[in-house]
């Protein structure tokens, strides 16, 4: 699939790539394909900043030409990944990235190495009838909402740039193209190692796992069995990230093993949003008929999926298979503990706590129980609970439940003061509410006006901050502005 029109070979983007140096049959070689008139809607200077990059230079034509693909910098060897994936249960042995391209790789100013890929760059191999283009719409909310859950503290692939490609893209109406660029730690996917695992190809299962541990996980190396410290510490590392979710109440939509990496990033914005009032079986998914995915199923959904990869290593756990099968099941089940562990301690600390006491998951729980009775809105109410150790006000629907909340407080002698910090420390005042995202994009996509975008950005850059003159954005949504389902961007 190569193109000769992408024949920019100045180093603009300072590459250096590791994964092509794999086997080719990880990956297809392919350009993306020319757009008529790429604009450079957006450019993150600070994820710019900390990448190295000359932000002047690319905040402009030669960056809408970049991340366009209209032109290739040097040293870039683009890629379409390979990997298979269970969606919604069912696997599928191919997949691959149908509408996505890997520039290439860079070693930021912390020498940490990042992935920079293109995602709605036109047709690969991995296609499979798809246009390989994405919409204006969908690349809006990955750009808003990883963003957002950067500025969160939660592990995330990230956005560095969105270029709108003067082109119409058909899906059931004719609508603006635009192209995101994306920035991950690695694009690896459970999905990667089921595609190889499927096909009886052991050998590029321990490629692919020499090559992960090298990358993400260099301590396990020391281990008498690196491949069960791999399989830990992925383990441990969903475990933390769907906690981190689950305590700001973001629901991922489609968390197919095709979605899940293994470095324990978000990633795959699709049909994602966060709840407004509190209820566990919330499903924004329009795909998800059957909740699958929804809210409450998040950690065990996560745990199957490690699961999944587990069974990919059974060939480099032990040379006995029912060994190798127990400590794949031990690992597995392990996953439960670590969860349960940062779910409720994350919660704690929501409520200001700084020490685990047993009776903790009880006040907890009634907590939620409230919550769900009252329909509270989920970041409201948290964020008015860590307004109340300094003398703010209470809302009188938590007025029991408080005082043996209150009475926890004060057995550990924290000042109201330290009890305040920590609370507003893990309760956001803003998250990208479902209507105000939806309001950005039509903005955009009807009017072509980015202004709704741009302050969404800018106060979704400190959550955590009171920001008075924006209160509106704190607002729980009317019901005509209530957005009950989201959708895919494919």
């Amino acid at each position: 699939m190569e193109n000769k029109s992408n024949n920019n070979k100045e180093q603009y983007l300072p590459f250096n790539n590791t994964y092509d140096q794999l086997p080719e049959h990880f990956y297809s070689r392919c350009l993306p394909t020319p757009v008529k008139n790429p604009q450079l809607i957006m450019l993150n200077e600070p994820l710019a900043t900390q990448l190295g990059l000359d932000f002047k230079k690319l905040n402009s034509s030669v960056g809408a030409a970049l991340f366009s693909g209209n032109s290739i910098s040097k040293d870039s060897n683009p890629i379409a990944m390979v990997y298979a994936g269970h969606q919604f249960g069912y696997f599928v042995p191919q997949l691959g990235d149908g509408r996505a391209i890997l520039l290439g790789e860079i070693v930021d100013k912390n020498n940490q190495r990042f992935d920079i890929q293109l995602k709605g760059s036109g047709q690969t191999p991995y296609s499979r009838r798809g246009d390989g283009r994405a919409s204006l719409g969908p690349v809006m909310r990955e750009y808003i909402i990883s963003e957002a859950i950067h500025n969160l503290g939660i592990p995330t692939t990230r956005s560095l740039a969105m270029v709108s490609t003067g082109e119409m893209v058909m899906r059931e109406t004719a609508l603006p193209g635009a192209i995101l660029t994306r920035v991950a730690s690695s694009h690896i996917r459970v999905g990667t190692f089921e595609y190889f695992s499927a096909m009886g190809d052991v050998k590029s299962v321990k490629q692919l796992a020499d090559y992960a541990i090298n990358r993400h996980y260099p301590a396990v190396k020391t281990m008498q069995n690196p491949y069960i410290g791999f399989l830990i510490a992925v383990c441990d590392a969903q475990a933390s990230l769907v906690a981190k979710w689950m305590n700001v109440g973001f629901i991922h939509g489609v968390m197919n093993t095709d979605n899940m990496t293994i470095s324990g990033e978000t990633i795959d914005y699709g049909p994602c949003a966060f709840m407004d009032e509190y209820h566990p079986s919330t499903v924004f998914s329009s795909i998800d008929s059957s909740g699958r995915y929804a809210y409450k199923n998040q950690s065990n959904i996560a745990q199957w999926n490690i699961a999944r990869l587990a069974e990919t290593l059974l060939p480099f756990l032990d040379k006995i298979e029912s060994e190798a099968a127990k400590i794949a099941n031990e690992i597995v089940h392990q996953f439960s503990q670590n969860y349960e562990n940062y779910w409720w301690n994350g919660l704690r600390r929501k409520l200001g706590l700084f020490t685990n006491q047993p009776q903790d998951i009880e006040l907890i729980k009634k907590l939620f129980v409230v919550m769900h009775v009252k329909s509270a809105d989920f970041t409201n109410t948290f964020r008015m609970l860590s307004r109340v150790p300094e003398g703010g006000a209470l809302d009188s629907a938590f007025e029991d439940w408080s005082k043996v909340w209150l009475n926890r407080q004060k057995e550990e002698g924290r000042t109201s003061e330290e009890v305040g910090k920590l609370m507003r420390s893990q309760n956001p005042a803003f998250i990208p509410r479902n209507h105000l995202v939806q309001k950005a994009i039509d903005d955009a996509v009807e009017q072509n006006n980015f202004e709704t975008m741009n302050l969404l950005i800018s106060i979704l850059s400190n959550p955590y901050e009171d920001q008075p003159q924006y209160i509106d954005f704190q607002k729980t949504p009317t019901a005509a502005e209530r957005v009950t389902q989201t959708f895919c961007g494919t």
